[in-house]
């Protein structure tokens, strides 16, 4: 027979007093889903966040302290204490330049992951923010969308569930910004210079709509000649190795490829190796 949870954790009921309370009126049905699900589709946290805000009794339903695991519906209240709000706004975002032959993630086949430039000695000079680096943030620190080995650009890692889910969630429609120098394939071998006049217009409305990768169709993305040997893409999904893998369908070889953008959050003057905090003031 199951155990019900241990009477501590939940009478510890948030002070009222303190309570941010964040009602989400809809229409009422039968249809519920667990707590920390809900809690992290209304973008009020990450589902990890919200079990440990259950746990230490900074969540209530209807006014009653949450107990893990609980179902709710779409007409049900849910309120949250300051300490999470305080606990929150103590994550930090960080944007980094990724260099060419770090991973994003886990070290992989001999290579270092980008974390490891996380850094009192790598922050910017130009970071405003304020914030003092501090060893207790690489907790929870981890990258929301991932950068290939021989790509370089703007890497986000976050320890704000709530940022994950705007740049990688399932529902995320963010833009990324990227840059890519092509190649393609000439008579007389790899043609490097002009590269735009050789490629067919026709081949540039396949990359903008019509591919698929992995048996699905890919979303519409903007693509445009930045110069003559250097494209511009604006896409709203990050398939693994995408923009290698539809260029090689289009004829085109990349022999560089840039993260410039996120959403709103652009790399701008961050040198290489370099990274700094998202600022209070900025948004994805």
């Amino acid at each position: 027979m199951n155990q019900p949870p241990a009477k501590s954790t939940f009478t510890r009921a948030p002070r009222p007093a303190n309570a941010v309370s964040t009602a989400h009126p809809s229409a009422t049905g039968a249809t519920t889903v667990r707590l920390n699900k809900r809690m992290a589709a209304l973008g009020m946290c990450s589902r990890r966040e919200a079990d440990a805000w259950i746990e230490q009794g900074w969540v209530l339903v209807n006014g009653k302290v949450a107990a893990m695991g609980m179902q709710v519906g779409s007409a049900d209240r849910i309120t949250i204490d300051r300490a999470a709000q305080a606990h929150q706004e103590q994550q930090v975002t960080v944007l980094l330049h990724k260099p060419m032959g770090y991973v994003s993630g886990q070290a992989e086949d001999g290579h270092e992951p980008a974390m490891v430039l996380f850094q009192a000695r790598n922050q910017w000079s130009g970071d405003t923010t304020n914030i003092r680096f501090s060893p207790a943030q690489f907790k929870g620190l981890a990258p929301a969308g991932r950068l290939d080995i021989d790509s370089v650009g703007l890497l986000v890692m976050t320890q704000d569930g709530r940022v994950a889910r705007q740049l990688i969630g399932e529902d995320s429609d963010m833009e990324k910004e990227y840059l890519v120098r092509v190649t393609c394939a000439g008579p007389q071998g790899d043609i490097t210079v002009n590269v735009q006049a050789h490629f067919p217009a026709t081949q540039m409305q396949k990359l903008r709509h019509g591919l698929s990768l992995d048996g699905k169709p890919l979303k519409p993305a903007q693509v445009e000649w930045q110069n003559p040997e250097q494209l511009r893409f604006v896409l709203k999904e990050g398939k693994k190795r995408q923009i290698r893998r539809m260029c090689e369908q289009v004829g085109l070889k990349v022999v560089g490829l840039k993260r410039i953008r996120m959403g709103r959050v652009h790399l701008g003057a961050l040198p290489v190796g370099q990274w700094r905090y998202l600022g209070p003031k900025e948004s994805f």
